[in-house]
């Protein structure tokens, strides 16, 4: 029995009847860039992250970007981002030819760790970017103070998660500005790229509104030099179908995610820590074993279907060369990077899957 790491079309099929309505529905209005149902989604997904704002965008990194040009990010500035996380966070502070200043995670959330901000900041330092990293919630509270008693900005990248809540709150509008991203396998995930940005600020909404296309309000009258990065109203109501379900959906995940605790705990494996004030919508299920790479070929073998997020920390990959960082350089991130492995997770993760993974993760840790 096959088991994915995760099942892309079983969701489709369980809303299969309203997507392809959906899709219908856009194809007959005759209207296939920005418009209403574009509008639609943004209102929806603003009130559903308790935003006042949102400004759908083509994908994650260009929400990332946007954003920081929007917060008036320009080269040889410094953005702050964590050691740990997927490449993208990096890219975003590249494209506005600016600097990422990484630090080092909390051991055992992943998250940046606030403590060790402070030390990073420089005269140059503009932005703060937490990740809220595998569906988790960064500490908010603390990064909010340092980001307040330095005049600095706060961009938030929740990539991963959609619907959770930092102390009761859901994510979507803590900080200045909220980046999102519907890749497929996300927990709102469309049918191709897609991403917004939240924020309660007016006038960082209508900067991304601007760039977003081709820097104009108004068509042919360009006031900046913008972008082409609008989100499909056909994946825009494709997302209008799954906002509906994605509590229900995050429920699902999380029951699984209570399963993996309860049954693979004080097995060698460590475990993910939940802080008291996160609820996390888990994106993904995240453990750690010092022979990985063996855990993950065993489970294979096992037809069970596992993911390394990720296997290169960012300062070490090609791409960043230039920054100078070497092996050892964040040692916490690059530990995390050699150890962590992702189990199967998702909305239409079956019981009998679930339990066939958790039983083959054992037997390959007796063996």
């Amino acid at each position: 029995m096959k088991i994915p790491f995760l099942d892309l079309k079983a969701g489709y099929l369980e809303l299969q009847p309203e997507i392809d309505a959906a899709i219908k529905r856009v194809l007959n209005s005759g209207w296939y860039i920005l418009g209403s149902e574009v509008e639609a989604f943004e209102a929806e997904f603003a009130n559903y992250c308790e935003a006042n704002y949102c400004v759908g965008v083509a994908n994650g990194l260009d929400a990332l970007h946007l954003s920081l040009l929007a917060l008036g990010v320009k080269p040889g500035d410094e953005v702050i981002v964590p050691s740990n996380t997927y490449i993208a966070t990096w890219l975003a502070v590249s494209q506005c030819g600016a600097i990422p200043v990484p630090v080092e995670p909390d051991p055992l959330t992943y998250n940046v760790d606030p403590t060790r901000i402070e030390a990073a900041i420089t005269d140059r330092t503009k932005v703060i970017l937490p990740v809220h990293l595998y569906g988790q919630p960064a500490d908010m509270d603390p990064i909010l103070a340092i980001a307040k008693k330095h005049d600095l900005r706060v961009l938030e990248d929740s990539a991963q998660a959609h619907g959770a809540r930092y102390k009761d709150k859901r994510i979507g509008a803590h900080g200045d500005i909220v980046a999102w991203s519907f890749y497929p396998g996300k927990n709102l995930g469309a049918y191709g790229d897609g991403g917004a940005i939240t924020t309660n600020d007016a006038e960082l909404a209508d900067r991304i509104n601007v760039l977003r296309n081709y820097g104009s309000r108004v068509k042919y009258v360009n006031d900046v030099l913008g972008f082409n990065s609008r989100l499909d109203p056909l994946q825009a109501a494709a997302l209008r179908v799954k906002l509906k379900v994605l509590d229900e959906w995050n429920a699902r995940r999380s029951n699984i995610a209570e399963c993996y605790s309860d049954e693979l705990k004080n097995i060698g494996l460590l475990l993910p820590l939940i802080p008291e004030w996160a609820k996390p919508v888990w994106h993904l299920y995240v453990v750690q074993h010092p022979q990985r790479d063996n855990l993950q070929k065993q489970l294979g073998e096992a037809d069970i279907g596992t993911l390394i997020h990720y296997p290169i920390p960012p300062h070490l990959q090609a791409a960043y060369a230039k920054l100078g960082f070497g092996k050892g350089d964040l040692p916490i991130a690059e530990r995390i990077h050699q150890n962590v492995l992702s189990l199967p997770i998702g909305p239409h993760l079956t019981t009998n899957h679930l339990k066939s993974a958790i039983e083959a993760t054992k037997v390959a840790l007796r063996a």
